[in-house]
């Protein structure tokens, strides 16, 4: 199945803020996809129009109840919309949803942040052994890290 399999079924999925900003550019990528997308703004639910669209609530490394919280509901998605594919721009649910993807049959892939002009965010350490591929948004994090670049959202 292919990105624009019309019956592509897609988690894009991102914290909030910038993170957002650039799962929202990649819309057109998904154009003709059943496009589930996930954030921790529920009020994003306005952002991607009659397209599917679930909350989770926030977290980091120092809210670990939080991010125990985030990881669960993240999990019942995945289960309940069985995407073919994940696609993250970044942090904590970005992590977990391309840990837990492996377990309904999905690929994922994770975009580190193009905030991350100097060295990988942490989320995309973490979640390198777990994605299928991981890319940075900067050339020079790319070569140091051995990731694959193909230019940047923004």
């Amino acid at each position: 199945m292919t990105l624009n399999d019309p019956k592509a079924r897609i988690l894009a999925i991102s914290s909030g803020g910038g993170h957002w900003i650039q799962m929202l550019r990649l819309r057109p990528a998904f154009d003709g996809c059943n496009v589930t997308y996930m954030t921790v703004d529920p009020k994003a639910r306005h952002d991607v129009g009659n397209a599917g669209f679930y909350s989770v609530l926030d977290g980091n490394r120092d809210t670990k109840l939080s991010l125990i919280f985030m990881a669960i509901k993240i999990l019942a998605v995945l289960i309940w919309v069985r995407p073919h594919s994940v696609i993250s721009t970044g942090a904590a649910p970005g992590y977990f949803a391309c840990r837990f993807a492996k377990l309904v049959g999905a690929r994922s892939l994770f975009i580190d942040s193009v905030a991350n002009a100097e060295e990988m965010s942490l989320s995309a350490k973490l979640v390198l052994s777990h994605a299928n591929k991981v890319l940075s948004q900067w050339p020079k994090v790319s070569q140091k890290n051995g990731l694959e670049f193909h230019g940047s959202v923004l």
